[in-house]
């Protein structure tokens, strides 16, 4: 079926060989999926408890029952099949249904795509006003689902991403929530539902947008992420004695958000994608895929160069030409190919520079001789590329930018510019923004030879702005929204070799809109190398493993065991080095070179790894945490954490079971006490002292 729709007698299928989709109508005439299955997977659901294709809300269009969910919808009821159209294009199928409401003129596109191939089904919406009245929409779903089974059978996993505690997911019966009401004795659907929502400039900032749901008893999973840079929201119900998937951007009711459509005007969703799997593992490769697939082609991905930034437990804002210049030897000795100056490089404020940011020109006061430019032409010197910090979206009260710009240029509500904790946040769709930001960038990496830039953002502005266009705040901010990444993707147009990080307080701006157009996500701001292993162990679920910046500051206090362990936490992703390398024993900087060492003859396989969790998602205490990753027709990586507990772990490694396996511990390159042993069915791990860890590579003969 690839690139196909193909009729049946009351709807049509569309697929490919990895995916494979039915669509049917209902008796109340409602196109609707009734199908979303791997080939030979489960069968069609019946049309009436599947979901119409599009549902939404506008003023004078609401819900045909109410309840906290934004399904039922008088639109969903009318919109009516016109026409579907298909095919192949860049390694995508893909399948436009053209929907139309008679009564308001209302035209719908359900544009769906997928990777050939891939289990993996990307949706979004595009409304056209081809009516004669304009048209206030306040929700429109992105993709919805229903059809599943019965919520009896399955559990709900979400993750909580909280500043220095990001990827901690958690697991519960979807019963728990949605309660059994006895829908027969009632003859209605019970209007529970489980909601998650994530708002404000921080999209990220509570729960990773993400969800899950499993089958229980090892089943088939249901994987999902709303593709969104501000607002977004995800339910689940119970419908016709199954469960349906909804998932939505920003909504009138949770967000502020309404968009008016006058006729002729359009407006597209953000994208939901659904990947699928006979469990959590499977489903989160096909989405690691699929991630990789739909974002923006850059040499970093196949690269993965080693990266110091001087931040984290090091000089911690406060860099100056005296500090640099030895950790920049000792970095380049270490083996990094990467040297980030962090934040602070542009101080001159005797008050401080956090609410004086916005002209982002160095401190002659720091860089006292030859300026930042001879630290800069240090690292080059040193044979790394020289990166800087830098907060492009916010202008301190106190900056002289602030008054240069135009009012207009900054987020504002009711006549009033916007001030967070010192700063004011640029609009980028205002042409003066877009022109300072401009000057910058060219500037900091055209003139000055910058090649790397992390991006950070430490204000949460909700529910956004009401700038001279917007109907409603939380229209702003996505607006807004949408405009930074499309200056991101104008910034690397204009320097394609330009690496840019995605940091906001760590891993607060952890969508996959973003990810899509940066090369790397910061994945915390954790300091404590001893709670850092749950973060980067579940970090993989949000970000591919090549995009994972991971912290790893080991210090000349820290002993051999310490070191180790806060190497062996980023080996599996991309090293972010830092810590005072330069006051570190030449037996010390010999660990951190072993460790570089060995990262970099495995990141050409975590390029195209996929992840797997031998002892399950980690647990914020747990005592064990492991993480995997298999190489497609490779070898497979397992970093296996010990922080307390019984001194030897059993990790099931069921791909590899029953096979001939050649293990070889790749870190520490000379562990003192621990071992690992393959039992023929798993690796039996040993780490007598804590904290430790292992890294471990097994290969399997034909």
């Amino acid at each position: 079926m690839t690139g196909t729709a193909d009729a049946t007698r009351n709807g049509f299928s569309w697929g490919h060989s990895g995916l494979e989709a039915e669509f049917a109508t209902a008796s109340d005439g409602t196109l609707r999926l009734v199908r979303l299955a791997v080939p030979d997977g489960a069968g069609s659901a019946d049309p009436e408890s599947a979901l119409p294709l599009v549902e939404l809300t506008a003023l004078g269009h609401g819900s045909g029952w109410s309840g906290p969910r934004f399904t039922g919808t008088a639109f969903g009821t009318r919109l009516r099949h016109r026409d579907h159209r298909s095919g192949t294009r860049g390694g995508w199928d893909w399948l436009t249904v053209e929907l139309h409401d008679p009564t308001t003129g209302l035209t719908a596109f359900a544009e769906l795509s997928s990777p050939t191939g891939v289990p993996v089904l990307r949706s979004r919406v595009r409304l056209r006003n081809d009516g004669t009245e304009a048209l206030v929409v306040q929700s429109v779903s992105s993709l919805l689902l229903g059809g599943l089974p019965s919520p009896d059978t399955l559990d709900v996993h979400r993750a909580r991403n909280d500043w220095l505690a990001e990827c901690r997911w958690y697991t519960e019966p979807l019963r728990d929530t949605v309660a059994d009401i006895n829908v027969d004795a009632h003859q209605h659907d019970s209007r529970a539902a489980l909601v998650l929502a994530g708002r404000g400039s921080w999209p990220t900032d509570g729960h990773l947008a993400m969800g899950a749901l499993t089958e229980r008893g090892g089943g088939r999973t249901w994987l999902w992420q709303v593709e969104s840079p501000a607002g977004w929201r995800w339910d689940l119900g119970e419908r016709a004695h199954g469960t349906h998937l909804a998932l939505n951007g920003p909504t009138d009711a949770e967000h502020q958000w309404r968009v008016r459509l006058a006729p002729g005007e359009e407006f597209t969703t953000v994208p939901g994608a659904l990947a699928l799997g006979g469990g959590f593992d499977e489903a989160l490769g096909a989405l690691t895929s699929y991630r990789r697939a739909v974002r923006r082609p850059h040499p970093d991905h196949t690269a993965l160069p080693v990266v110091f930034n001087d931040y984290m437990n090091t000089l911690m804002g406060d860099p100056t030409t005296e500090k640099l210049l030895p950790l920049i030897d000792a970095a380049a000795e270490a083996g990094a190919e990467y040297f980030c100056i962090d934040s602070g490089w542009y101080d001159d404020d005797t008050q401080g520079w956090w609410d004086a940011v916005g002209e982002w020109l160095p401190s002659s006061r720091r860089f006292p001789d030859g300026g930042l430019a001879a630290v800069l032409d240090r690292i080059r010197e040193r044979g790394m590329v020289p990166g800087l910090w830098l907060e492009p979206e916010v202008v301190g009260v106190r900056s002289p930018v602030a008054s240069a710009l135009p009012p207009e240029a900054f987020f504002q509500r009711d006549g009033v510019r916007i001030a967070e904790q010192g700063r004011h946040q640029l609009d980028l769709r205002h042409p003066a923004a877009r022109a300072h930001l401009d000057k910058t960038v060219d500037r900091i990496v055209g003139d000055w030879g910058v090649g790397y830039l992390k991006l950070d953002y430490n204000i949460v502005v909700d529910p956004g702005t009401g700038a001279a266009g917007d109907l409603a705040p939380g229209a702003g901010l996505l607006g807004h929204a949408h405009a930074y990444l499309d200056w991101l993707s104008e910034v690397l147009d204009r320097h394609p070799g330009l690496v840019i990080e995605n940091c906001a307080s760590g891993g607060m701006r952890m969508d996959g809109a973003t990810l899509a157009v940066t090369q790397l996500q910061s994945t915390s701001d954790q300091q404590d190398p001893l709670r850092y292993p749950p973060i980067a162990a579940a970090a993989p679920t949000a970000v591919p493993p090549e995009q994972s910046a991971v912290w790893a500051y080991p210090q000349p206090e820290f002993d051999d065991d310490l070191i180790t362990f806060t190497l062996g936490g980023a080996l599996l992703g991309r090293i972010h080095l830092s810590g005072h390398l330069n006051r570190m024993s030449e037996h010390q900087l010999g660990l951190v070179r072993d460790a570089v060492g060995t990262y970099k003859a495995i990141r050409g396989d975590l390029a195209r790894a996929e992840p797997f969790w031998p002892l399950g998602l980690p647990g914020w205490t747990d005592e064990w945490v492991a993480l995997g990753m298999g190489v497609p027709d490779g070898p497979s990586y397992v970093s296996v954490w010990r922080r307390g507990g019984e001194d030897e772990v059993r990790l099931g490694l069921g791909h590899l079971a029953g096979r001939e396996v050649r293990m070889e511990i790749l870190h520490p390159s000379a562990p003192a006490a621990g071992s690992a042993v393959w039992d023929g069915e798993g690796l039996r791990v040993s780490l007598p002292g804590t904290p430790g860890v292992l890294l471990v590579r097994l290969s399997s003969g034909p």
